[in-house]
């Protein structure tokens, strides 16, 4: 009996070691692995709080949220390093209405982190990336950016 538990422990094991780790995943508790998009764009979006353009672009980044298609995705990710309740104090505090990307397994993106803000990178379902989309974002430029080719 302790000889078939154990093999059945190890096989548990085993399997959750081979599953491969989530490239970001977000405070609504969905998971990104880039080389598994199935099919869809993904939207990133780096804010810092103490950026204005950033808090500008909130209400139209929450538009677009509310209205994208359903193979779109939006993530928002704070470019200062902070908990997630950290993140999640902040994302109530701006009235965030999409999902942010928990810093808590740190994101692992597949471009380099901007060096100004605000700053938007379009990653399309063949895993090209459009960016970035530097300075403030509207409705308009973000529909453009999913649907440029």
């Amino acid at each position: 009996m302790k000889l078939r538990t154990l093999v059945c422990a190890a096989t548990v094991v085993l399997i959750t070691a081979c599953s491969p780790k989530p490239d970001v995943i977000t405070d609504q508790n969905n998971e990104f692995s880039w080389s598994q998009l199935e099919g869809k764009t993904v939207v990133v979006n780096y804010f810092a709080e103490w950026c204005a353009p950033c808090l500008r672009e909130l209400p139209e980044l929450n538009e677009f949220n509310s209205h994208k298609p359903e193979n779109v995705e939006l993530v928002g990710v704070s470019f200062d390093p902070m908990s997630n309740s950290e993140l999640a104090d902040l994302k109530k505090r701006h009235g965030i209405e999409f999902q942010l990307a928990l810093m808590d397994p740190a994101p692992a993106f597949p471009f380099q982190r901007p060096q100004m803000l605000p700053a938007t990178y379009v990653i399309k379902p063949d895993g090209t990336v459009k960016g970035p989309l530097m300075g403030e974002q509207d409705l308009e430029s973000l529909e453009s950016a999913i649907n440029s080719h």
